[in-house]
């Protein structure tokens, strides 16, 4: 099979923490052909779809440190066709470039893409949530999103709560989080302004501020619906945010009987959509996020559990890429009589 990964950049992976390096070096195990490309590099000749693609060259031994392997691949540079790929995964921090996902929308039928190219539009990280029917606010928190000043201050003054969460619609890894506090409410219009241009193009989200916070958050790796692994992300020292990128720290978790149940009941709308690979963030019982672009967690979770969550992922892409080859197979059949039955 040929496996491509739309990714940032390859030199500023970390190797030892990279979800994407861990499923790469699997394919490449288990001699798979691999390529690399940026989205800067997609392009279209003559009305197909084409990408300078940075294939890994053959190695005679695939080191087994992660750290070697990273700095030891070579690759060899062309232009490809997309559809001769098997499989792409997108594997970019959002947000992506409307645009990437028009070039895409040419190849889905004859590619495999993780995540789907039209549940990533439906799946904006921070805005798919309100998707889910939970009216109670059973496993979703209280949340607003506008890019309107004069809602965003009128919800604050309403609320009865002391603290609320701001941060932005469009960021991510928890860039722009901040705690907002009744009792500071000179603050807020200077802020406000910061976040949300006059233009009204910035949204931002405003949410409930769930107990327990100060103790991090849990990262749920959700595999074609079901959850293969979770770690606690803990904040560091004077942080709200407990994300890896803000120097939190990953530590061994269980998920609870309530927290399965929760993941249990998106998983068929995940699966649906075609977000087959995602992270979602949880407080207790509450989800924050899904992650569906760029999900993270492999690393951590497989080094406190003695796992090997990219196994998982890449049995996954073989098996969504023979299931695409006998459908095609089979409809090859059908037309084929089809035709005979006409002559």
């Amino acid at each position: 099979m040929h496996i491509g990964f739309i990714i940032a950049s390859w030199e500023g992976m970390e190797p030892q923490k990279s979800s994407t390096l861990a499923i790469i070096k699997e394919c490449i195990k288990r001699g798979h052909k691999v390529s690399i490309l940026y989205t800067t590099d997609l392009t279209v000749r003559n009305n197909v779809v084409h990408g300078l693609i940075k294939t890994i060259e053959k190695m005679d031994k695939i080191p087994e440190s992660i750290v070697s392997f990273h700095k030891k691949v070579t690759f060899q540079k062309r232009m490809t066709a997309l559809h001769a790929f098997d499989c792409l995964m997108i594997r970019k921090d959002p947000p992506i470039n409307p645009l990437v996902l028009n070039f895409l929308d040419a190849i889905k039928d004859e590619v495999v893409i993780m995540n789907d190219v039209d549940g990533i539009r439906k799946a904006n990280n921070k805005l798919y949530t309100t998707t889910f029917h939970d009216p109670n606010n059973t496993f979703l928190p209280v949340t607003h999103v506008s890019g309107s000043k004069k809602f965003i201050n009128k919800t604050i003054d309403e609320s009865e709560a002391e603290k609320m969460i701001l941060k932005p619609l469009d960021a991510s890894g928890g860039k722009g989080v901040i705690v907002l506090e009744k009792n500071a409410k000179e603050n807020i219009n200077s802020l406000l302004d910061f976040y949300i241009d006059e233009d009204g193009d910035k949204y931002v989200i405003l949410q409930e501020f769930i107990e327990g916070a100060d103790q991090g958050d849990v990262r749920v790796l959700m595999l074609n619906g079901k959850f293969i692994g979770a770690y606690n992300r803990k904040p560091a020292a004077g942080e709200i945010r407990a994300n890896i990128q803000q120097g939190g720290t990953a530590h061994k978790y269980t998920l609870t009987e309530s927290q399965q149940r929760i993941c249990k009941k998106i998983g068929s709308k995940l699966v649906a959509d075609g977000l087959y690979f995602v992270g979602v963030d949880m407080i207790g019982d509450k989800i924050l996020e899904v992650n569906v672009l760029n999900p993270g967690g492999i690393t951590n979770i497989n080094r406190l559990n003695k796992l090997k969550l990219q196994r998982e992922v890449v049995d996954f892409i073989e098996d969504k890429v023979n299931e695409k080859v006998e459908k095609r197979i089979e409809l090859e059949y059908l037309l084929k009589r089809l035709n005979e039955l006409r002559e």
